[in-house]
C-alpha cells in the first residue's frame, strides 16, 4: 500500500483536471450558458369546413328544386280537374270550359313526369303517371276516331257544304262572299248571320244559284241563315226557352233527301251554362225523332269531343266528319287570340250512316272569331 499521503481532490482540482483533458473529436460541446425552454400548448384540433361547391352546381339544384315545386302544383291541380272530369262532368261552368280544352289541358302533366323521371322524384312521378292516364283516358276517344272513308263513297254523288259562324258583330261579308264564289257550294249553312248579312251576299250577286234559302229574321246572335241550290222541304225553327236553337229542314238533292239541322247553341259561361246544357240534350233529342240514316248535323255546338252533352249526341250513332277524316285538331276557335293559333274545336259537321264526309277543312272565317268548315258530303244511292 502506498504511504504517500493523500490529497483531497477538491472540486478546484477537478476542475482543472477535467478542463486539462482534451476534447474527443466525436464530442460535441454545449453551450454554458443557461437557456430556459418553453414548450407552448398544441393548437387546437379543428375539424376543416367543407369546400364551397361551384356556383355553377349551386344554381342548378335551386333551379331543380324549383321545378320540382311547381311540378308539385302543376300535377295536384291537373289532378283536381281530372277528379271534377270524373264526378261532376261539365256540372259547373269552370269545368265545363276546362272540359272543352281536354286535347291541351293535361299536357303540362307530361312535361312534369319527364322532369320527375330524370330527377328520380319519384312521388311526383306517381302523381303525373295518374294524369297522364286520366288525360289518355278523355282524349283518346277523339284521337283514334279517323278511319279511310268508306268505299262507297268513291263512286256517290257528292254534296259540298260551307258552314260558317260569322260573328254578329262582322259588318261586312265580303270575305264570305269571295268564299263562295271561288268554292261554289251547294249548300251554304251560317250562324249569327241576319237579314242586312245575307242581303250583302244576296246584293254581290254569289246567292244567285243558291235560290231556296231560310232566313231567321234576328240581328243577334241567335241568327241563322241556309241557302241551299237544291229545294228545301218541311223547314221550321226549333225554339228551346223561347229563343232559336236550330233550323231543320230536307234538302232534296237528285240523290234522295238530306235531313238537315243547323244548331248554334250558348256559351257555357257563368250565367248560361245550364242553358247549354239543356240545349245540347235538346239536340240529342232532335236526332232521335228525326233519324239518323240521312242526317246532316252542323253548326257552332260550343262544345268539343270533352263536354258530357256533345259526347252523349255522338253517342247515338253519329260521325264527326274531322275525326274520322284525321282532321280532329283543326281548330275553329278562336282566331282572335294573336298569336295563339284557334285551340278550340266548337264547330261540327256531324254525318248519320248513309251520309260520310270525304273532305273537310276550315276556311279564313274573315271577320269573325271562328274558322268556317269546308265540308265534302257524300250521299249513299
Amino acid at each position: 500500500m502506498d504511504d504517500a499521503p493523500r490529497r483531497r481532490l477538491t472540486g478546484t482540482a477537478v476542475g482543472t483536471q477535467l478542463a486539462s483533458v482534451p476534447p474527443s473529436p466525436s464530442t460535441t460541446r454545449v453551450p454554458t450558458s443557461r437557456t430556459t425552454l418553453r414548450t407552448s400548448p398544441p393548437p387546437p384540433l379543428t375539424t376543416p369546413e367543407p369546400a364551397a361547391p361551384p356556383a355553377g352546381r349551386s344554381l342548378g339544384r335551386q333551379l331543380s328544386t324549383a321545378l320540382g315545386a311547381l311540378g308539385w302544383l302543376l300535377s295536384a291541380v291537373l289532378a283536381l280537374f281530372a277528379l271534377l272530369r270524373l264526378v261532376a262532368w261539365d256540372k259547373l261552368w269552370p269545368t265545363a270550359m276546362l272540359d272543352a280544352g281536354t286535347v291541351w289541358i293535361y299536357l303540362p302533366a307530361w312535361l312534369v313526369l319527364g322532369f320527375a323521371a330524370f330527377t328520380r322524384r319519384w312521388l311526383l312521378a306517381g302523381l303525373s303517371v295518374l294524369v297522364v292516364v286520366a288525360h289518355l283516358a278523355f282524349a283518346l276517344p277523339e284521337l283514334v276516331a279517323a278511319s279511310p272513308a268508306p268505299a262507297w263513297t268513291a263512286t256517290a254523288p257528292k254534296l259540298r257544304l260551307l258552314d260558317a259562324n260569322v260573328n254578329s258583330g262582322n259588318e261586312s261579308m265580303a270575305g264570305y262572299a269571295a268564299q263562295i264564289r271561288a268554292e261554289r257550294p251547294d249548300l251554304v249553312t251560317m250562324e249569327e248571320a241576319s237579314p242586312a248579312d245575307s242581303q250583302q251576299l244576296a246584293d254581290d250577286g254569289v246567292l244567285s244559284g243558291l235560290t231556296h234559302r231560310i232566313q231567321l229574321d234576328r240581328y243577334d246572335p241567335r241568327a241563322l241563315f241556309v241557302a241551299s241550290r237544291y229545294p228545301l222541304a218541311d223547314e221550321h225553327v226549333v225554339l228551346d226557352g223561347g229563343v232559336p236553337l236550330a233550323v231543320e229542314a230536307n234538302v232534296l238533292t237528285p240523290s234522295g233527301s238530306v235531313h238537315l239541322i243547323v244548331v248554334h247553341t250558348s256559351a257555357p259561361l257563368r250565367a248560361t251554362v245550364g242553358e247549354w246544357s239543356g240545349e245540347l240534350s235538346a239536340i240529342g233529342k232532335l236526332v232521335r225523332a228525326g233519324g239518323l240514316r240521312r242526317l246532316l248535323l252542323v253548326g257552332d255546338f260550343n262544345a268539343t269531343w270533352g263536354n258530357a252533352g256533345f259526347r252523349r249526341i255522338l253517342g247515338l250513332g253519329l260521325t264527326d266528319a274531322a275525326a274520322a277524316r284525321g282532321q280532329d285538331l283543326s281548330m275553329t276557335w278562336s282566331q282572335l287570340m294573336s298569336p295563339l293559333p284557334p285551340l278550340l274545336r266548337l264547330d261540327h259537321v256531324l254525318t248519320g250512316s248513309e251520309l260520310a264526309v270525304t273532305q273537310i277543312t276550315t276556311g279564313a272565317g274573315p271577320g269573325s272569331d271562328h274558322r268556317d268548315l269546308r265540308a265534302t258530303v257524300a250521299i249513299r244511292p
